[in-house]
């Protein structure tokens, strides 16, 4: 999937490949008390990223997803967008010198109705068989559930750092 604008001549180098986040969203339980939502996010490479969810109702998920990426402004806003096998659409936007994250995701009814089914890693058929799953529960690909939230990044580096690496050639949506 291209970076866009292309590529060559971009800052995608300096800004994005194989930078690692870990952030936090503020959010709230079931109950409306607050309590932060921890992600991992490694932006492997200009096709892939790979992420943990370390806290909130989807902790426990290991993934890694074919992204697209787009430069919003060199050195300073970048989006990345990707789908997941549950149905759920997920577009992130990295602001670099506020050190910021912003989402949409667009949960589908199975991964927001049933977010344990949707714990384990991509790594594990079972999972990732569950998980498949899950985005045919609904009456049509309309019933979502559409979350925004923006968090703190709290740790900012390069490399793996304790998530795994991934090979090319498996497969992604």
């Amino acid at each position: 999937m291209p970076v866009l604008p292309a590529l060559e001549g971009s800052t995608f180098n300096e800004d994005i490949r194989d930078r690692h986040l870990l952030y936090d969203y503020a959010a709230q339980d079931a109950q409306g008390n607050p309590e932060k939502w921890r992600y991992e996010m490694w932006f492997y490479n200009e096709d892939r990223i790979v992420y943990a969810i370390h806290g909130g109702p989807m902790a426990g998920r290991k993934n890694f997803q074919a992204a697209t990426y787009q430069c919003i402004r060199p050195g300073e806003l970048w989006q990345c967008n990707w789908l997941e096998e549950t149905g759920t659409i997920c577009s992130l936007v990295y602001d670099i010198p506020n050190k910021r994250i912003t989402t949409l995701l667009g949960f589908s009814k199975g991964h927001w109705t049933e977010s344990e089914a949707a714990h384990g890693d991509k790594r594990n058929p079972e999972d990732l068989a569950r998980w498949r799953k899950l985005a045919k529960i609904g009456e049509s690909q309309a019933d979502r559930v559409l979350l925004s939230e923006q968090a703190d990044i709290l740790e900012d580096f390069r490399g793996a750092g304790d998530l795994s690496p991934i090979e090319m050639s498996w497969p992604c949506l």
